[in-house]
Formats: C-alpha cells, sequence, structure tokens
C-alpha cells in the first residue's frame, strides 16, 4: 500500500459513459483504471457518487443507486482483486491481502432529497462518506457558488446527526464556507475535506481559507490536496507539480503536516496538471514529493494520514 486517494469519478464517468468503459481494461479511457492503480501501489481508492445538477431532480436518486450497482458489479466484482471497505475491520485486513481497497462516498446530498431514510438505505449500501453539496444549494445547504453564502439548513443540521449516528464521515469539500463553520459545531462527527487546496495560494472558491485548514487541524480531519489546475495555480493552462508544492508547504505551516493527504479528482477533470494526467503519474509525483521533503512526512501524505483517519473513524 503505497497510496490512498481520497476523491476519483470514476464511477460518474462510467455512468455517463454512452459506450460501456471497463475499469480493468488496460486501455480504458479512466484516469483511475485498475492496472495502472495496482502498478503504482494505490492500496485504497475513494469513489464517489456523483450526479450532475443538470440532471431532473426525479432522476437523481436513481442515478446514485445505478453508480452503486456499477461499484459492486463492475469495479468489487467477486472481490478477489477490489475489495469493498465499509469498517476499521476491513481497513486493517487489507494491508497484507494483495488486493486493492474501494470506499464509497456520496458528493452531495441531493439524491437523498430530504429524505433520511435514503442515507441510511446508501449506509447499508456500504456508502461511508457524505458531502453536503456540490457547488450549488440543496436541501441541506449551499454549495460555495451560491452568493447568498447560506450554512445548513434545518435539514441539514438533522442530516449531520444522522451521519453522526451512522458513524459516518462528513466531507466539507464543495460545501459553502458558513455551511463548514455549522459543520465544525458538530464536535462528534469525523470531518475531511477529501479535494480541496488552499485560498492563500490559489484564491478559487472551492479553496479553504487559513481559518478553515486550521480548524480540520484542530478537529484531527483530513485535507486531501487536489490535482485540479484552476485550484492549484492561476491561471490553470500553467499549473504543474511545484505548484502543489505551494499547496503543501501552506498546510505544513498552519501546522497541517498529520492532516495533509491527497484527493486526486481524476475522472472528474477535464484539465489537468503537467506530469499528473492519470494515477500512472504519482510515481512521479512521490519522486518529486522525495526530493523536496522528509520521506517519513511524504509517506504520510501518500498513504498513512488517510490510513490513520479510516482506522479511527470507520465502524
Amino acid at each position: 500500500m503505497r497510496w490512498i486517494d481520497g476523491h476519483c469519478d470514476v464511477l460518474w464517468k462510467m455512468w455517463e459513459a454512452r459506450e460501456p468503459i471497463s475499469f480493468y481494461d488496460a486501455d480504458s479511457p479512466l484516469d483511475v483504471r485498475f492496472p495502472k492503480a495496482r502498478a503504482v501501489g494505490i492500496g485504497l481508492q475513494v469513489f464517489a457518487l456523483f450526479v450532475s445538477p443538470k440532471m431532473p431532480k426525479e432522476s437523481i436518486w436513481d442515478a446514485v443507486l445505478r453508480q452503486v450497482d456499477l461499484f459492486h458489479e463492475e469495479i468489487v466484482r467477486d472481490g478477489s482483486e477490489v475489495a469493498a471497505i465499509g469498517s476499521a475491520a476491513q481497513l486493517e485486513n487489507l494491508k497484507d491481502s494483495g488486493k486493492m481497497g474501494a470506499l464509497l462516498s456520496l458528493e452531495g446530498a441531493d439524491a437523498l432529497a430530504g429524505e433520511l431514510y435514503r442515507l441510511r438505505v446508501l449506509h447499508r449500501l456500504g456508502v461511508r462518506q457524505l458531502g453536503l453539496t456540490w457547488n450549488h444549494a440543496n436541501e441541506a445547504a449551499d454549495g460555495v457558488e451560491e452568493d447568498r453564502g447560506g450554512g445548513l439548513t434545518r435539514f441539514g443540521r438533522t442530516l449531520v446527526e444522522e451521519v453522526t449516528r451512522l458513524r459516518m464521515i462528513l466531507d466539507v469539500s464543495h460545501l459553502s464556507e458558513r455551511g463548514f463553520w455549522d459543520v465544525m459545531e458538530f464536535s462528534d462527527v469525523p470531518v475531511i475535506a477529501s479535494h480541496s487546496n488552499c485560498h492563500a495560494v490559489c484564491p478559487h472558491r472551492r479553496n479553504l481559507k487559513d481559518g478553515q485548514i486550521r480548524a480540520l487541524v484542530e478537529k484531527e480531519g483530513i485535507m486531501g490536496i487536489a490535482f485540479v489546475p484552476q485550484f492549484v495555480h492561476e491561471p490553470k493552462e500553467e499549473a504543474a507539480v511545484e505548484h502543489l508544492f505551494r499547496h503543501i508547504d501552506h498546510v505544513c505551516e498552519l501546522g497541517g503536516e498529520r492532516i495533509l493527504a491527497f484527493g486526486s479528482d481524476f475522472d472528474g477533470i477535464s484539465h489537468k496538471i503537467g506530469g499528473l494526467e492519470d494515477v500512472g503519474s504519482l510515481p512521479y509525483l512521490e519522486e518529486q514529493l522525495l526530493k523536496r521533503y522528509p520521506e517519513h512526512w511524504v509517506r504520510r501524505w501518500m498513504w498513512g494520514n488517510w490510513y490513520d483517519f479510516y482506522r479511527k473513524h470507520l465502524p
């Protein structure tokens, strides 16, 4: 186990494709595909359940369930090469199994349509993380692109309480700043920003401000640095691996070396950072990290911080 990647959109790309896409085909158009993922040492990959906001509301629940089905039928299959991870015990068993782990996360509570029973259904199907919003507002909260900047709704607060009861993990990537601080009021819910970078380095709406990063440090959460060019550098066309280091340096300056990790957002992005085109590029990133930072830090960022967090917070 060399890497844990906290976010990819493989399921969305497979579900949206006009022709079937294979996760196991070496020539697959997926950024994260099994042959390359295994070759570079992906020990655990988090798979997001995402539906475009252009989808009619009445169709979103069905689309999410179909992606859950793709996860079990086309990613995990018989479990001989990829193991579904839903508990701390399964995570610990993964280390010596030789298999790649796969964990399900719901990106945006739109599919719940204000119904807690749907969260419980998804939990029983293996979903262990919830991102309250994508970029826009839903029944739970405002996303980062809502100009009014609202926080959690009444349903959103009830939803966070249910997430806590189910021992799920809450993802604040895409959530409005006010919503972020509303979440931080809940002392017992484990919080991550699975694919977010530093606003002080690159002032994109999706990036976290220093106070938010410090709050994640205090809460012992996780901040997954994303490979999205517009989150990394302005202008995005010039984003390079070296620009990622500015975000890493900044998180460390804020005391966050123990929460820092990676959430690539592969298969959810059309533009790529030079040298980070797909999962097969991770050895290059590892090589560059080791040139700049102590090895024990790099290993923690590659997999250790994610692993310790999941071992602590998965049921």
